[in-house]
C-alpha cells in the first residue's frame, strides 16, 4: 500500500448483545417457571438452549466493525467473531448514503428491498453495489465510509457520489 493511500477503521458499539443477553435470560426463566412437570430432557432443553443462543449470539454481536484490508472492505460483527465478510474493492461498481427501514431491522439477513443487510443499531448505511448484488452496511459514520470507498474503488465512475 502506498504512503498516501488513505485506511478506513469504523467500531460502532450498539447495545444489541444487551438485548439478546437479557431475551436469553427471560426465555430461561420463563422456561423454569413454567414448565416444571416437563420430563428431565425437554426441561433441559427448555432452559439451557435459550441461555445458550444468548451466550453466543450476544458476544457475537457487540459492535460491527468496517475496516480497509488492503484489497478489500472487511465487515464483522464481534468480538466473537463468528459472522464476518469481505467485500473486494475491485468488484464495488456503485456507493450510495443510503438509510435503512424498520423492515431492514438489525443483524444480517436478506433486505426486503433486495441484497443484504449488514446493521447492528440504527438507520444510516452505506449501499454497495458489485456484480448487479446489493450490500447496505450499517453504520453511524455513512459519509466518511462513503468517501472512503469512492477513493478506493477502480470501477467507480465519477456520476456516483457519496
Amino acid at each position: 500500500m502506498s504512503a498516501n493511500r488513505t485506511t478506513y477503521r469504523h467500531t460502532q458499539r450498539a447495545p444489541l448483545c444487551v438485548l439478546l443477553y437479557g431475551l436469553a435470560w427471560i426465555s430461561g426463566l420463563v422456561a423454569v417457571l413454567t414448565v416444571p412437570d416437563l420430563p428431565r430432557g425437554a426441561f433441559l432443553v427448555a432452559t439451557l438452549l435459550p441461555l445458550t443462543v444468548g451466550c453466543v449470539l450476544g458476544p457475537a454481536f457487540h459492535y460491527l466493525r468496517v475496516q480497509d484490508e488492503g484489497e478489500h472492505l472487511r465487515v464483522g460483527f464481534g468480538p466473537l467473531p463468528l459472522f464476518k465478510t469481505s467485500i473486494p474493492y475491485s468488484e464495488i461498481t456503485e456507493v450510495a448514503v443510503d438509510r435503512t427501514t424498520w423492515l431492514d431491522g438489525w443483524g444480517i439477513h436478506m433486505s426486503v428491498r433486495g441484497g443484504w443487510v449488514w446493521n447492528i443499531w440504527g438507520w444510516e448505511c452505506v449501499k454497495i453495489t458489485r456484480s448487479n448484488r446489493v450490500i447496505r452496511i450499517g453504520t453511524n459514520d455513512p459519509v466518511r465510509l462513503a468517501e472512503f470507498l469512492q477513493t478506493r474503488c477502480p470501477k467507480l465512475t465519477n456520476s456516483q457520489s457519496a
